[in-house]
């Protein structure tokens, strides 16, 4: 089919504002999937997707639409995420688009995320629609959203498509505007092959199947290929589509978006952002690829049993291809044993990547406190960066710690608005603006430090705005601050596991919460157990577990009163000697309590 009936284009929101049950209704109207196999969520295959009702891969599909002029068009639409850890995975989406579906609540109005995602698709140059959805409900207010979208994003919305993606309504009309409005792919079919890889996963039979938007050119099996980054060559096995299932295509031509299987093995050797040219045929420009995604918070991945190890390294491998933005490296407790230092986009990631080595490599893990990349400055000058508290010098060659800092943009009504700038500034937030977006509605911008919004920050700002804000941050580079590290000890050996990063203003309040926790989770020994938290040589709260008292003077029925004092005096003398050689076993529940991100 010539190119110009052919239309790629994603559907971006924010979260929960109707995208995969847009997609669903897209997929039953163009007759691609059938109303027996058809369910909700459709595009959302892994099963976490499905219980947390949020889009986590950006997924994949050709349909075809027969347009009211009678003519067949290929629609190669992308569903994306909506969360903001899952931003890169929308990154790709629209490099890999020429339009895009911008879908906004009729209730609920722009939101954080609708900005950010709406941002990247200009700077990619992209054909925007904007759908107003969920009219049906009656709270919905469109010509409110309307004015919205003109004053906060600028895009003319005075042929904006108002939809109710669960009814059906205005999903015909959406179907024409794409023919109309989003331009088909301009590639030359017989220019050298040039394609952007946007996406792999890992097949136990195919090996790596690699995801892919051909920019000019032809793909078949047979065609030798090679990668531009690393130019390992490699035979092409199979081409194919998503329909939304995998259906095996004789070839790929430019403006195509398919896969393809070759003899890769290696998953390291893929790339997402790579340009994929075939071998031998003269010089190719690359592809400019997208901005590549920075982990910000790390923590420690450790098995539960230590024979599981090669496991966790086999899972981490897999899962990294079909996930490129987190990334691992070995490292070792002198508590948990060998593990993996991670680093993550967000906390939910973090969930997510640790909920998904949990059910699909059936592993049992311990994860680490989250933390964030912290840059020191040495005497010297020397500049070092940090992912974990184990790493940092010794205070005495330390000029400057520095953290980092986000901008936080909130869209929020405006009765909470003295509760979020509490929130925010209890966080050691600086406002940047404040402006009225409507008559209930405010937008706030605070400058944060990344530590003190990865944990529990969007929890308490669902909670205290009941559910009605939304939040989206972006990453504005590192500034001073007044670091500390708090180290555990237990039985007065630091158990490096527990050492944490903070604020001096919130160290003891930390180490408390931590010990307090501990003095319950750690069994009572025969010995007596102090539990402390320092930073350095300073001691910033103690407790103390009590040892069993045998009864030893349970056998003496009346008689001297000496030889009672004798056993006493024995049991106390041996008391003595077991604290000194005696060791803590801490057990596994307790560092798992005690790690746990929301605590």
């Amino acid at each position: 089919m010539s190119q110009d009936f052919v239309r790629n284009f994603c559907i971006i929101a924010h979260i929960d504002h109707g995208k995969s049950t847009l997609a669903d209704r897209i997929l039953e109207f163009t007759n691609t999937v059938s109303k027996r196999e058809m369910r909700e969520q459709l595009l959302d295959s892994m099963d976490l997707e499905r219980e947390r009702g949020i889009t986590i891969k950006a997924q994949a599909v050709r349909m075809f639409y027969h347009s009211k002029s009678g003519q067949e068009y290929i629609y190669n639409l992308i569903d994306t995420p909506g969360h903001v850890d899952f931003s890169y995975e929308v990154s790709r989406s629209i490099a890999a688009c020429e339009g895009a579906i911008l879908v906004v609540d009729a209730t609920q109005g722009v939101e954080a995320q609708t900005m950010a995602n709406v941002t990247m698709a200009l700077a990619q140059d992209l054909e925007i629609i904007p759908v107003i959805n969920k009219i049906d409900l009656p709270s919905a207010d469109p010509e409110r959203v309307k004015k919205e979208i003109e004053s906060l994003i600028g895009i003319d919305c005075s042929d904006a498509i108002l939809c109710s993606a669960k009814e059906g309504t205005g999903v015909p009309e959406l179907l024409e505007a794409i023919v109309k409005r989003v331009p088909p792919p301009r590639g030359d079919l017989a220019a050298p092959l040039r394609a952007l890889i946007f996406d792999a996963k890992y097949d136990s039979y195919k090996g790596v199947v690699v995801y892919c938007r051909l920019l000019d050119g032809r793909l078949k099996a047979g065609d030798r290929i090679r990668f531009f980054s690393n130019q390992t060559a490699f035979e092409v096995i199979e081409t194919g589509v998503f329909t939304p299932k995998p259906v095996a295509e004789k070839e790929l031509a430019a403006g195509c978006v398919g896969y393809f299987c070759a003899t890769i093995k290696e998953m390291g050797l893929v790339r997402v952002g790579d340009t994929l040219i075939h071998e031998g045929k003269g010089k190719v420009e690359p592809i400019p690829g997208f901005k590549q995604a920075k982990q910000m918070v790390y923590c420690g991945l450790y098995p539960v049993e230590a024979n599981d190890f090669d496991e966790l390294r086999n899972a981490l491998e897999k899962l990294s291809l079909n996930d490129s933005s987190f990334s691992f490296t070995p490292e070792n407790s002198l508590a948990l044993g060998f593990g993996f230092r991670s680093g993550f986009l967000g906390l939910l990631h973090m969930e997510i990547v640790q909920e998904r080595l949990e059910r699909e490599f059936g592993l049992n893990l311990v994860t680490t406190s989250p933390n964030v990349v912290y840059q020191i400055m040495k005497m010297n000058d020397e500049v070092i960066e940090i992912d974990s508290p184990a790493k940092l010098p010794p205070t005495t060659g330390i000029k400057e710690i520095r953290e980092p800092f986000v901008t936080a943009t909130m869209f929020l009504p405006k009765e909470f608005i003295g509760t979020m700038m509490d929130l925010c500034q209890d966080r050691r937030g600086v406002m940047r603006k404040m402006e009225f977006i409507s008559e209930n509605r405010i937008f706030l911008s605070f400058d944060l430090p990344l530590s003190e919004i990865i944990v529990d920050f969007y929890d308490k700002l669902k909670s205290r705005t009941r559910g009605y804000a939304s939040m989206d941050y972006e990453h504005i580079g590192y500034r001073e601050a007044s670091i500390s590290r708090v180290d555990i000890l237990v039985n007065s050996e630091p158990v490096d596991a527990l050492s944490f990063m903070c604020h001096q203003d919130r160290a003891v309040q930390r180490g408390r919460f931590v010990i307090e926790k501990l003095r319950k989770l750690i069994p009572r020994h025969q010995f007596p157990i102090p539990l402390q938290a320092a930073i350095g040589a300073k001691i910033i709260a103690r407790e103390n577990i009590p040892p069993f008292r045998k009864d030893v003077i349970a056998k003496c029925y009346g008689g001297d009163i000496s030889r009672k004092r004798k056993l006493l005096e024995k049991q106390k003398e041996g008391k003595k000697r077991m604290k000194m050689v005696g060791r803590v076993e801490i057990p596994q529940e307790a560092f798992m309590a005690v790690l746990r991100p929301e605590d």
